[in-house]
């Protein structure tokens, strides 16, 4: 098991987080109970009673677990999330074009207005967001610091992600919210997808106070 343990730094801080390798054989490791997320179960409690864990499972150096590019154990969530979100906008179409409101409305879904703005929404949602994603994935493949633009592009893709997946479910229904279509999986990841991996909140202020330190001096930095 990948753990992200504090080692160092101070308490809210990402800098001072260590990756461990923890082996779930390990004495003192032990699964606590299932903690199922909006129904959906794969997330656990874990309980570390006295665990000891070698040095050389240390992944990369101490206290840098978060890595200069902001990334934690899992950076692929943060490039993932687009393309559910893609996945959602894709399911909008076909029920879009021949879909029918109940109660006997005439014509087509695509024909009314208030869902062809939710098909604009999801979609202006996905085009703005995928510039972000692509500009800190370019800086981690340099090699250079893009905690900044992994935050934002970490926040802005849970959100966008909840929003394509809620105007999915709207157009399709009440058969969005059973299990004949995959929008009420993509609906509880784009809210978990606000909180794993950090909160936004985390996010936002550790942006926010990195932007902020860069105007100290009077001179704005990238990062």
């Amino acid at each position: 098991m990948t753990v992200l343990a504090r080692t160092g730094g101070a308490p809210g801080d990402r800098e001072g987080l260590s990756l461990l390798l923890v082996p779930t054989a390990s004495r003192g490791f032990r699964v606590v109970r299932d903690l199922p997320v909006l129904g959906a179960t794969g997330q656990y409690e874990i309980a570390f009673d006295d665990v000891v864990v070698p040095e050389e499972h240390l992944s990369g150096a101490g206290g840098r677990g978060a890595g200069r590019h902001g990334r934690t154990a899992f950076p692929g969530a943060d490039v993932a999330v687009p393309a559910l979100a893609r996945a959602g906008t894709e399911g909008l179409r076909p029920d879009v074009r021949a879909g029918r409101v109940p109660g006997g409305a005439r014509g087509p879904l695509a024909g009314h207005q208030l869902v062809q703005q939710h098909v604009f929404d999801a979609l202006l949602a996905l085009r703005t967001t995928r510039p972000l994603v692509h500009e800190a994935v370019a800086l981690i493949a340099a090699g250079r610091d893009a905690r900044t633009e992994v935050g934002l592009a970490k926040v802005a893709a849970a959100r966008m992600l909840q929003q394509v997946a809620d105007s999915a479910v709207q157009v399709f229904g009440a058969a969005g919210l059973g299990p004949d279509t995959p929008l009420p999986a993509l609906f509880r990841g784009g809210r978990a997808a606000r909180i794993l991996d950090g909160p936004d909140e985390l996010h936002v202020t550790s942006v926010a106070r990195r932007v902020l330190r860069g105007y100290g001096d009077g001179a704005p930095t990238r990062d």
